[in-house]
C-alpha cells in the first residue's frame, strides 16, 4: 500500500505498518488519510479479528507528527490552528478517536514512540516493546499539545504524578520504566520482539472473537461508569456474543475435550 502505510492480512490477523523509516515513521497528512482507509477496512472485515500496529525499520515505531511538513504549512500560511482531535482534518477519525472500535489492536514498539507515535500506542489494547524502545510526549517543548489523546490517556493509564511529570517536562521514559508503570505489557530483547507479539496474537485468536470484542467494549465503555450502572448497561457486542453460536460452541468443545471452532457469529 502506498502513502507510507503497509496493510497486510494473514488468516484472522491484519498487520498495519507505519512505513516511512527514512523519517522515523513520522506521520504526514497523506499517511493519516491512508490509515483511515486501513482502519475502516479492518473494522469492516469480519474475517479479521485482531490487528498488529508497528513501525518499519529498527529505529522507531513512530516519532509522531511530521514537523517538517507542519513547518512548510506554517510558512505557507495554511497550517491553521490545532487542538484536540482530528475532526475536520485528513484521516479523521484516526485510531486515537475510534472509540467504538471493539477489535483488539496490539502495538509492537521498537525504538522511538514519541508524540503522536506514543499516542497511537496509548490507544492500543496491548503494547509489547523491545528493550530499546523509548516513549515520550515532548509537545510542551515544541509549543504544541498532545492533542491526539496523550494528555487524556496518559493521566488515565498512569498514576497522576507520573503522568504529569512526563507531560509537563517532555521527559522520555525507557521501555522498562513504561513496563513498571503498567503502560507496556511485556518488554523483550529486540530479536525476540516478533516472536513475543506472535505469542500474544495467538493467545487472542484462541479466544472467541465475539467474546474478545464484547470484553473490550464493556471494559472501555464502563470505565467511567459507577459499578451499578455498568452491571445494568446493555452493550452491543455482549448482546451479539450472548446470542451467538460461539457462546454454545465454547462449552461444548470443553466438555467434548476438543479445540473450539470459532465462527464469529
Amino acid at each position: 500500500m502506498s502513502n507510507g502505510v503497509r496493510y497486510e492480512k494473514s488468516g484472522h490477523v491484519a498487520v498495519v505498518t507505519l512505513d516511512r523509516p527514512e523519517v522515523l515513521n513520522a506521520m504526514d497528512l497523506r499517511m493519516h488519510q491512508e490509515l483511515a482507509r486501513v482502519w475502516d477496512d479492518f473494522e469492516a472485515d469480519d474475517d479479521i479479528w485482531v490487528a498488529v500496529l508497528t513501525g518499519a525499520g529498527t529505529r522507531a515505531f513512530s516519532v509522531g507528527q511530521d514537523l517538517k511538513e507542519l513547518a512548510e504549512r506554517v510558512r505557507a500560511g495554511s497550517a491553521g490552528t490545532a487542538t484536540f482531535g482530528s475532526r475536520g482534518k485528513p484521516g479523521w477519525p484516526r485510531l486515537t478517536e475510534r472509540f467504538d472500535l471493539t477489535k483488539p489492536v496490539v502495538a509492537k514498539v521498537r525504538g522511538y514512540a514519541m508524540g503522536g507515535g506514543f499516542e497511537l500506542a496509548l490507544a492500543c489494547d496491548i503494547v509489547i516493546a523491545s528493550a530499546d524502545a523509548t516513549f515520550a510526549l515532548p509537545e510542551a517543548r515544541l509549543g504544541l499539545m498532545a492533542g491526539a489523546g496523550g494528555v487524556f490517556r496518559l493521566t488515565r493509564q498512569l498514576p497522576w504524578r507520573s503522568a504529569m511529570g512526563h507531560l509537563l517536562t517532555g521527559r522520555p521514559m525507557t521501555a522498562r520504566r513504561a513496563f513498571e508503570l503498567g503502560l507496556v505489557n511485556e518488554v523483550v530483547p529486540a530479536d525476540e520482539l516478533d516472536a513475543c507479539v506472535d505469542g500474544w496474537v495467538a493467545d487472542i485468536l484462541r479466544c472467541a472473537p465475539l467474546s474478545v470484542r464484547a470484553i473490550k467494549e464493556a471494559a472501555t465503555k464502563s470505565v467511567t461508569m459507577p459499578l451499578e450502572t455498568a452491571f445494568s448497561t446493555r452493550f452491543v457486542w455482549e448482546e451479539r456474543r450472548m446470542h451467538s453460536t460461539d457462546a454454545v460452541e465454547g462449552p461444548l468443545a470443553f466438555v467434548e475435550k476438543r479445540e473450539p471452532q470459532w465462527r464469529g457469529r
